[in-house]
Parts: structure tokens; C-alpha cells; sequence
């Protein structure tokens, strides 16, 4: 089986199935991603104590991009319309969800960031004397 055969397979939903399994695949994803994405954001926030909120900000980047991947694969290569049972509107739906996904996750890194280095402008102040 080639590369490109693996690839209209996994669009169509697998071996078993119907036309809808990719996209609720797409949707599961997506769904998956905006979830560590707010979790990467409680992290920076201080509401959550256990991990460490770049790695989940790009875990949810990183799931957000494969979500829209899929559900544009699944676009691309589905047949008929909306409504026609083949899981168009599922795709649509599952590609602002992984942007969603990704733009959670991009704020997260920034909060990080932007704490880190605030932090460590502290540190350098107090060493030097000039911070209270």
C-alpha cells in the first residue's frame, strides 16, 4: 500500500467505518487540544500547581495543527455536500477548533514568557541592590 493510499484511507475514516469517523477523529483532536490549551493557561495563571506550562502550550499547538490537518484532509478528499452523511460539517467545525486550539496554546507560551522573564528581572534587581 503506498503513502498516498494510508493517507485517503485515514481522510475516509479508516478501513471501518463510515464517511464520518475522520471527521469526528478531526473533532476528538481539536477538542483534545483546545483542552491543554486551557490547561496550559491555568498553569501559568497559578491555578495549577503540577506541570509545566510551555511544555503543555506547545502540546496544544502541536495537537490544535494536527486537528485542522485532518479535518482538511478530510475535506479535501470527501465526496457530496453538507448533509449528505459524509462528515463535511464535522471538518468544518473541527478546523476553527484546532485554530482555537492553537491560538490557546500561543497565548499560554507567551504568559510563560512574559512570567519567566519578569521573574528573572527580579532576580537581577535584587542582586544588584536596587529591588526592596
Amino acid at each position: 500500500m503506498s503513502a498516498t493510499d494510508v493517507l485517503m484511507v485515514a481522510a475516509e475514516g479508516g478501513a471501518i467505518g463510515d464517511g464520518r469517523t475522520g471527521a469526528v477523529l478531526a473533532l476528538c483532536v481539536g477538542l483534545a487540544g483546545v483542552a491543554l490549551g486551557w490547561l496550559a493557561l491555568a498553569r501559568v495563571a497559578g491555578r495549577i500547581r503540577t506541570g509545566n506550562a510551555r511544555t503543555g502550550a506547545m502540546a496544544a499547538m502541536a495537537v490544535g495543527l494536527t486537528g485542522t490537518a485532518l479535518a482538511a484532509l478530510h475535506l479535501a478528499t470527501s465526496s457530496g455536500g453538507p448533509g449528505t452523511g459524509n462528515g463535511m460539517v464535522g471538518a468544518v467545525v473541527a478546523i476553527p477548533l484546532g485554530f482555537t486550539a492553537v491560538a490557546l496554546g500561543r497565548q499560554a507560551l507567551a504568559r510563560s514568557r512574559r512570567t519567566e522573564w519578569t521573574a528573572e528581572d527580579c532576580e537581577d534587581a535584587r542582586e544588584l541592590g536596587s529591588a526592596p
